[in-house]
């Protein structure tokens, strides 16, 4: 298993989830970190972008399933944003965290709620 990671942090997107009708239907800002473990051996020794990972593809698949299908859980959302990554980029392991800024529970000044998931192929 490799050891190397490849990490996209602070990804904001817009998505409608949420347990309330009112989350769902006004949606709101959703942050993602992502790491991914891969071999980046061949590619760091060669200096050839053709042997690793192309970041943008990790933010394609997070902004899909983010802007995508309301779901009622952010656990559903990194759930799906790791096992997404896992099947189409091919990897070895990914490790996600779900940020949730300025949850709505009972007027209550809280700064964020956040799920991270660890999942291997």
């Amino acid at each position: 298993m490799a050891e190397d990671r490849i990490q996209v942090k602070g990804m904001k997107f817009f998505g409608h989830h949420g347990i309330t009708e009112e989350e769902q239907a006004i949606g709101q800002r959703i942050e993602v970190d992502v790491e991914i473990e891969v071999d980046l051996e061949a590619a760091g020794r060669a200096d050839d972008p053709n042997l690793t990972l192309d970041y943008t593809l990790i933010y394609q698949v997070t902004r899909e399933i983010v802007e995508g299908k309301s779901v009622k859980l952010i656990e559903t959302l990194a759930e799906s944003i790791a096992d997404r990554l896992i099947l189409k980029l091919n990897v070895d392991s990914a490790w996600v965290k779900v940020i949730k800024p300025n949850p709505p529970i009972d007027n209550s000044v809280i700064g964020y709620v956040a799920i991270e998931v660890q999942r291997d192929k």
